[in-house]
């Protein structure tokens, strides 16, 4: 594919690819001219890209031209917006590979296991909220022959997207296309760690949208995404990151009554009954792992709860299992897990391990880094399993995003419930169970953004994404939380007597 400066993707053995930011239908270089060398996982010393580091002065630019564009592009017929969209999505689904091989080498995403499948998703969502332009519509209130009352149903204007790098195009898919079909602006401000499949991404949306109705910054957070964050032309922020970071967001963006929608960290449960002691449900544990993301995935099933009467054994199977996983280059298909992202993350991964063993009473059920066949210069690391866990260890308590997981023994359903609650965290959870009264019965009991029954994958496009607790707030991803988080009410009521 190439850009709209004529170059090819990156990668490992061509040039550096030198990006701009894409500001009122232009790639422009920083304000500044200072810029940030992206180096791939897969090689530590390997620089694949060079992208502007934006700051103030950049957001600024960013966030005019997305109001100058608002004007018109919220005054589009639905019919426009859903033509335009459906046109990103024709584009984007012939490019499924390619933007799947940049993902790989951008994030360290195994391109089998992750990196195709954000790739077809992201194509998917555009095709998705394509359809739902003509959703975004008010009601009529009975009110007698001499009044009409109704509602309207309006953009909120600006949106800024802030980003993070773990799955960088499957989250801009959960904020992107629904912002831009129910009539609102965007600047997207890309993970500084893997902005480039942002980028490109950016480069099919601007043939098919007019100039600064999308436009995206590169850069640090504390540089250019809090200048976002403040800017008083900004009327909503969607965030996607750690729940301190998240925090940080929602007051400074509070501070001036701006939309806020988070989505956070997780330290998901995933609980298993003693029906379910059978390889298929090791499969969907597995899933639920996210060890395919190294587990870099805030709906990691991080937690694994084990009943007493099945613990030895589901145990014995998973780790089993585990051992059959390829930790190697994200780019070969064979590959079931690929890098962590940068060095930083490598060595908290690290740090949260070497907490984990340091714990009276803990045991390795498995380990997998002497076993492993690849690492420097790639940041590669492969699964930990710690077993007789307790539920207030830090490595049961805290997000580690990393391959590691804890299990816990239970005995009593609401025993298991209390502990699966007792966390800050309530993104996601996974139950187990083949009495379908007894495994609704603990989802609805579980305090989570979403519950998954007897399986560990499953997300689709249409469903609401989102966490409750530390975990965010609002909701994305549906035609509701498109409704909710991307437009608003106005309510008229008008005499009809002479």
């Amino acid at each position: 594919m190439s850009t709209s400066s004529g170059e090819q993707l990156p990668s490992m053995d061509g040039p550096v690819r030198d990006y701009g930011m894409l500001i009122g239908g232009d790639w422009v270089a920083a304000e500044a001219g200072e810029t940030i060398e992206v180096i791939t996982p897969i090689d530590r010393n390997r620089v694949i890209a060079t992208t502007p580091r934006a700051r103030a002065a950049d957001a600024e630019r960013a966030v005019k031209a997305a109001r100058t564009a608002y004007g018109t592009w919220s005054a589009t017929t639905p019919a426009e917006r859903q033509r335009a969209l459906a046109r990103i999505a024709d584009d984007l689904e012939g490019m499924v590979e390619e933007l799947a091989a940049l993902t790989a080498l951008d994030t360290g995403n195994a391109i089998r296991t992750q990196a195709r499948p954000e790739a077809t998703l992201t194509a998917g969502a555009f095709r998705y909220f394509a359809g739902l332009g003509a959703e975004v519509k008010g009601v009529t209130l009975p009110g007698g022959p001499e009044a009409l009352s109704y509602t309207r149903r309006l953009p909120l204007g600006v949106v800024a997207g802030i980003l993070p790098w773990n799955s960088p195009l499957m989250i801009a898919a959960f904020k992107l296309p629904a912002a831009l079909v129910s009539g609102n602006t965007v600047v997207l401000k890309a993970a500084e760690d893997a902005p480039t499949t942002i980028l490109e991404l950016a480069e099919v949306c601007q043939r098919h949208l007019p100039p600064g109705v999308l436009n995206v910054v590169t850069g640090y957070g504390p540089e250019v995404g809090d200048a976002l964050v403040v800017h008083p032309d900004v009327d909503k922020v969607s965030f996607t990151g750690s729940s301190r970071v998240g925090g940080q967001v929602a007051a400074k963006a509070g501070d001036r009554l701006a939309h806020v929608s988070l989505e956070l960290g997780g330290k998901s449960p995933t609980i298993v009954f003693p029906d379910s002691d059978t390889d298929e449900v090791v499969e969907q544990v597995l899933l639920a792992t996210r060890f395919a993301r190294q587990g870099q995935s805030c709906t990691s099933g991080s937690r694994l709860f084990l009943h007493d009467d099945i613990h030895d054994s589901f145990l014995d199977r998973l780790v089993a299992r585990v051992a059959t996983l390829k930790v190697g280059d994200p780019r070969e298909e064979e590959s079931d897990l690929g890098c962590i992202i940068n060095q930083r993350q490598w060595d908290r991964v690290q740090g949260y391990i070497e907490d984990g063993l340091s714990t009276d009473g803990v045991e390795v059920a498995y380990d997998g880094r002497s076993a492993l066949t690849v690492g420097e210069p790639g940041f590669y690391h492969a699964p930990m399993i710690l077993s007789q866990v307790s539920n207030d260890w830090r490595i049961a308590r805290e997000e580690i995003f990393g391959p590691v997981l804890s299990v816990l023994r239970w005995r009593d359903e609401d025993e298991v419930v209390r502990m699966a609650n007792d966390s800050h965290y309530g993104l996601a959870a996974f139950v187990f169970s083949r009495d379908i009264g007894a495994a609704l019965r603990t989802a609805h009991r579980v305090e989570a953004g979403w519950v998954q029954v007897n399986q560990g994958g499953g997300q689709q496009v249409g469903q609401s994404y989102g966490g409750m607790k530390a975990s965010g707030q609002g909701r994305e991803f549906s035609l509701e939380s498109m409704l909710e988080s991307f437009t608003q009410i106005q309510q008229i009521n008008v005499a009809l007597a002479d």
